[in-house]
């Protein structure tokens, strides 16, 4: 008995110790259990969980990967550490074939994990998968309700999966048996429809049934063919509106059968009347076809659908997070403004649209607008939203309560004003709900401060409301774009914020799609413009360099070399045409938007406003494309291109320096901008560093610690101020409460991040509505420095996507406590400091299968302690002045030390 005894507790101590690694979060081409890939070889990932163990490395893996019947590829245990991007090489994968893969990990404490599973689908791999046809309606109303499409359809037997492929020109929402598909909105998404056109796949093996089916969509203009761009711009990529829907079923006997949309469809309208981006809907209740997709319903009145030829070749499965519901938010305050307007408050700038519950009439018609903020008076105020109306119109079937919220469209907004609503507005009967692309939260950032933790908060909805399907610059107005310069300052920031990856995966090869022959890009992706012609547009330094900027960025961040190979052509035809543009290595001509909404004063007498050169900041971006690619192309290997740009890369600062540089080391443009760019993008020769950022941060001074900067300089500045030793002025403005300041806006109640610094004076008016958005995320980007250098969590040059981290926390700005934490593509790391009564404390947490060097904040040779006990293994290589920098393997760690 005592041996038996002896033994159970053996084999529980064995299987304790198995499980203190496992592998998690496993990935499909960065998805969790997708269920449409078409990458013919896809790539695997996953994070390594070591509990709170000390120092775990991964040192081989063993991935299998069936078709629920044989093993289609094991490549046995494989001695290595790498955990991501393991890409398949085995038999090839059929189009809608569902696979699971499994993984077992072993690390260099001699144990091994349990086996870890997850599973993929792929896609439609080839045109001939596609059975189905593109159908429309017959004909269209000239208001364009939304048309409804049908077919039923029967199944006698036993289904053993089915899955449906759903893709149309314009917005769709599909059902069966009255269920609508998947929790998405706004799908297809948004892409370069003429070359590139999304479907999302839904299982809908539970929701078919034996019997009597019905599948149908509704369908609305969306980016296709809707009112859409400056000006007065429709139908950019097509007139018509059309379905593509097909479901594949296997039955339990083996056979299969195809459901595709065909000319045996029908088509009518119902109840949603009208429905634009930017102008909002129309529903109209008394015009629902009530039990329209199910089986049973009278189609008898539909007419038939008209079968269109267009091309299936472009299609391609969904690679990045759909757009999905998230946050909603009660009624703050209900109130009358001065004008009699009747005005709910939501306490919050955001992105989605209002759902509500009314009783009435038969008849009764309710409005409701959308507005970011109220006037100096306290009115509604729409006049920034420009030609948008951004109206959702409601009318009433009558009767019982009815609950409503718009379709097809979406909005920008804090306050709505309603007219003509039956009855006393209560707060229980309405609330907003928040729509953005459904990427999951990776960092967060909070600090002792209260202002600087709005000003994280207002920048984490800044990318929530612009990030719907593609990195729009706003999401009030008649704009609403994908503007380059934007997503290009903004991505190192949205990195820490929310898991970018397959989002700017996906945008960026619409980049690449849509930039022209001469290699300029427009400046809007996709490209809502000129469709191809660059005529009046493309070429702008810092908004086209988002080919090369980005790119580089997502690998970075996430280590992932296919993004560098995916957009590497497109990198090298910029910078090649910026070659292209130059005379002796400058580039000086061309239209350029400069150092977007740099400070100004409308009445500037004594040469106050900040004006940098747009050509001085052309070269530099020219200078750091070239940089970019050099950098890529070693990581690739191309070292063809590695000596060719190198030598191209001297050229362009060496006629930087002659046009824009005294011997002295002034730069022509005495602004933070100019002399921000040129350090950061090293401009200048070591020896003129220095004295530039002496000149910037005196610069700053002179400003009352103000930043001028615009859209291109502001990234960028405290990290030239710190990278030179001006962290106290960095920190300053940072903590700059008054205009112009990143606090400013927070200090007048903003929520989100403005478009411009003044979007609301310090008098309290506001600014000129042709351009002045109250949530655009560009001036976020200080969101990077703060999660960087506060916080000083960082990637490795060397070891990028964090397989390498660096933990170097900067204390300033009277904080006396930050953190930060930060989901990697290896797991959680952390960093946490505070100040008190003469102590600095630091807890640190770094994931499994990766390494760190933390570098403690010192003075005068204070000792480290950690747990407590002395740090005597100090990395002396890795010294820098007014830190100890120790390395550390996996793990939780508290520093310590007295200042």
């Amino acid at each position: 008995m005592r041996k038996a005894f002896f033994l159970f507790v053996a084999l529980l101590t064995a299987h304790v110790s198995m499980a203190q690694v496992k592998a998690v979060q496993l990935k499909t081409e960065n998805l969790v259990n997708p269920n449409s890939i078409d990458a013919a070889a896809p790539r695997f990932s996953w994070q390594m969980d070591a509990g709170t163990t000390r120092d775990v490395m991964q040192t081989a893996y063993e991935i299998k990967v069936s078709d629920g019947k044989t093993t289609v590829w094991a490549p046995g245990k494989v001695s290595s550490d790498e955990a991501n991007y393991i890409t398949y090489k085995g038999s090839p994968l059929k189009s809608g074939e569902k696979y699971t893969w499994t993984v077992k990990i072993w690390d260099n404490k001699g144990k091994a994990s349990a086996v870890s599973t997850g599973t993929f689908q792929m896609g439609l791999l080839s045109e001939g998968d596609w059975k189905a046809q593109w159908i429309g309606p017959a004909t269209e109303e000239a208001s364009r309700p939304s048309p409804i499409l049908r077919k039923g359809f029967s199944i006698g037997k036993k289904i053993k999966s089915a899955t449906a492929y759903v893709t149309a020109h314009g917005f769709y929402e599909a059902k069966i048996n009255g269920q609508k598909l998947g929790n998405e909105y706004l799908t297809p998404g948004y892409t370069s429809y003429h070359k590139r056109l999304q479907y999302q796949a839904y299982d809908v093996t539970t929701i078919l049934k034996t019997g009597a089916n019905v599948a149908g969509a509704s369908l609305a203009s969306g980016w296709y063919r809707g009112i859409y761009g400056i000006g007065d711009r429709k139908e950019i990529y097509g007139k018509d509106i059309a379905l593509l829907m097909q479901i594949n079923i296997t039955y339990t006997d083996g056979t299969t059968e195809v459901i595709g949309t065909d000319n045996t469809w029908k088509s009518a309208t119902g109840e949603v009347r009208y429905a634009e981006i930017y102008m909002g809907c129309t529903i109209d209740a008394r015009m629902e076809q009530k039990g329209w997709s199910v089986a049973g319903f009278d189609d008898s009145k539909w007419t038939a659908v008209t079968v269109g030829n267009y091309p299936k070749n472009i299609l391609i499965a969904t690679q990045n997070e759909p757009v999905r519901k998230h946050e909603t938010f009660n009624v703050k305050k209900i109130f009358t403004t001065p004008k009699g307007e009747k005005v709910i408050d939501f306490g919050q700038n955001l992105v989605g649209w209002v759902q509500f519950k009314v009783t009435g009439k038969a008849g009764d018609k309710i409005k409701i607008s959308h507005a970011e903020v109220l006037d100096p008076a306290g009115n509604f105020y729409t006049e920034n939203l420009r030609a948008a109306k951004s109206e959702n119109t409601f009318i009433l079937k009558g009767g019982a309560q009815e609950t409503f919220e718009p379709q097809f469209t979406w909005q920008g907004f804090q306050y709505i004003k309603i007219e003509g609503y039956p009855g006393d507005i209560k707060p229980e009967d309405f609330v907003a709900i928040s729509v953005y692309s459904d990427m999951p939260v990776t960092g967060h950032f909070t600090s002792s401060n209260p202002l600087i933790n709005q000003l994280q908060h207002n920048i984490e909805w800044g990318q929530r409301g612009n990030f719907i399907d593609i990195p729009t610059d706003c999401p009030q107005r008649d704009e609403r774009l994908g503007w380059t310069g934007d997503a290009q300052v903004f991505a190192r920031t949205a990195t820490f914020n929310m898991d970018v990856h397959s989002f700017f995966t996906k945008w960026l090869k619409d980049v690449a799609a849509d930039q022209y022959k001469d290699g300029s890009l427009p400046h809007v992706i996709p490209d809502a413009f000129d469709e191809g012609k660059p005529v009046g547009g493309g070429g702008s330094a810092g908004w086209s360099d988002a080919t090369t900027i980005i790119p580089w960025t997502m690998y970075q961040a996430y280590g992932d070399k296919q993004i560098l190979a995916n957009q590497y052509s497109s990198m090298k035809a910029w910078v090649n045409c910026m070659t292209a543009r130059s005379k002796n290595n400058l580039w000086n001509t061309g239209g350029h938007f400069g150092d977007w909404l740099f400070f100004t004063r409308n009445d500037d007498n004594d040469g106050t406003a900040a004006i940098t050169s747009k050509y001085l900041i052309a070269q530099c971006f020219y200078a750091y494309s070239t940089q970019l690619l050099i950098n890529t192309a070693k990581v690739l290997g191309n070292t063809n291109d590695v000596d060719t740009y190198t030598k191209l890369l001297a050229d362009v600062k060496n006629a930087f320096l002659r046009e824009y540089v005294t011997p002295n080391g002034l730069i022509s443009s005495d602004t933070q901008t100019a002399y921000t760019l040129a350090l950061q993008f090293d401009m200048l020769p070591e020896n003129l560093r220095q004295q530039a950022a002496d000149r910037l941060a005196s610069n700053v001074r002179r400003y009352g610690n103000h930043l001028t900067t615009g859209f291109l300089g502001t990234p960028y500045l405290c990290h030239a101020l710190s990278r030179f030793g001006h962290d106290e002025t960095a920190f300053r403005l940072l903590m700059q409460e008054n205009y112009p300041s990143w606090l400013y806006p927070v200090k007048r109640g903003a929520t989100t991040i403005w478009e411009r610094w003044n979007g609301i004076h310090p008098d309290g008016q506001l600014e000129v509505p042709s351009m002045n958005s109250y949530n655009h995320y560009a001036y976020g980007a200080i969101g990077d420095w703060m999660y960087r250098h506060v916080a000083g969590i960082d990637t490795k040059a060397d070891a990028p996507g964090y397989k390498g981290i660096t933990i170097k926390p900067t204390v300033g700005g009277k904080l006396t406590s930050a953190s930060a934490d930060y989901n990697t593509m290896y797991g959680k790391v952390s960093s946490g400091w505070k100040v008190a009564d003469g102590k600095f404390d630091l807890d640190v947490v770094i994931p499994a299968n990766t390494t760190a060097t933390v570098y403690v904040p010192t003075k005068n040779g204070s000792a480290v302690t950690e747990g407590g006990k002395p740090v005597t293994k100090v990395d002396a290589s890795a010294a820098v002045a007014g830190y100890t920098a120790i390395n550390v393997g996996s793990g939780t760690y508290h520093f310590s030390t007295a200042n």
